[in-house]
């Protein structure tokens, strides 16, 4: 759309995404913007540019010649590099938009070289610095990580795909090969399986809050903060599944062909391409498989929130939370 904002006095919140997010559609769109490498482009003064739109947008004040679609455009650059409580520039790796291109080359080489325990070591250690370098760069402003919970999930998470992948590949030793190509995926699934929980203990510990359709808090559930982490857990899994399944396989006919012996150094690149095709477009249609805004019957909370929505003059049966990313 190509309407002047300031022409006809339009306001826009751009604080809810552009798409319907009620609709698994509308939610793939809004995540295929979000992790787009092509924003790892743009430059200090773009970043910058983008950050003063938003900004002026948020507090009402005009920008010249601001149309619909270079509002939007401002604001998915913006919210590709900035944290979105803090306003500080992320790092990096650190961003959304780096998932694609810092995953397919991660998970690659982890599929490459999987058979010595030296790479095996090297590999899953990378990714997990990898995973903790993106969960501090996108922690919560209300509920910051600390450095102890980061670190011990960072241990613990590193610690478990290591378990995984070195006692598997002992395991499958006489097994077809295909069979030790699939070994790094149980690794990453491990550890997902690990690090989201510990990341986000605070909110099994104390509950995450949960609103009714007004955006009125209710209270604090840690029955909706679980039900949101295992999404989280279950998504963060199936997003790697494509690009640690079809590989394999692909690889495993390219070897028994020869081809892999007549070209030894095409194994690497080709996995790191392959990866990168299935996370382009896994990554946001996983991200997309439950919304950001989840709902949860309120018969299946708390006994002390169900009390307390009866007591409301017109008693809500669903609340909502955050389930997290």
């Amino acid at each position: 759309m190509a309407l002047d904002l300031n022409t006809n006095k339009l306001r826009i919140n751009i604080d809810e995404p552009r798409w319907d997010q009620s609709t698994y559609w509308g939610r793939a769109k809004h995540f295929f913007v979000t992790t787009n490498p092509l924003n790892l482009l743009c430059t200090s003064k773009e970043l910058e540019r983008a950050r003063e739109v938003v900004t002026k947008h948020r507090k009402g004040e005009n920008v010249p010649g601001l149309t619909e679609d270079d509002l939007w455009t401002a604001k998915h650059v913006y919210d590709s590099a900035f944290h979105p409580d803090t306003g500080e520039k992320m790092v990096l790796i650190g961003r959304m938009s780096a998932q694609v291109p810092m995953n397919m080359t991660i998970t690659g080489c982890m599929m490459t070289f999987y058979k010595t325990t030296k790479a095996v070591v090297f590999w899953q250690w990378f990714n997990q610095s990898f995973n903790a370098i993106v969960n501090y760069s996108n922690r919560s402003g209300d509920s910051p990580i600390s450095v102890q919970q980061l670190g011990t999930s960072y241990v613990l998470a590193t610690s478990g795909a290591l378990a995984t992948a070195l006692g598997l590949n002992s395991l499958v030793k006489r097994a077809p090969p295909l069979i030790g190509r699939f070994v790094p995926f149980a690794a990453v699934a491990a550890a997902n399986c690990i690090n989201i929980p510990m990341m986000r203990s605070k909110e099994v510990s104390d509950g995450v809050p949960v609103i009714d359709k007004d955006g009125n808090r209710i209270g604090d559930s840690k029955i909706a903060a679980k039900q949101g982490i295992g999404s989280v857990v279950l998504s963060r899994i199936l997003m790697a599944s494509p690009g640690m399944i079809f590989p394999p396989i692909i690889m495993d006919r390219l070897e028994r062909r020869g081809f892999l012996s007549r070209y030894p150094m095409a194994g690497a690149p080709l996995q790191v391409i392959m990866c990168g095709i299935c996370l382009t477009f896994a990554t946001p249609m996983c991200c997309a498989l439950f919304p950001q805004k989840s709902s949860i019957a309120v018969s299946q909370l708390e006994p002390e929130i169900q009390e307390r929505c009866k007591q409301l003059p017109n008693p809500p049966t669903v609340l909502y939370y955050n389930k997290g990313l």
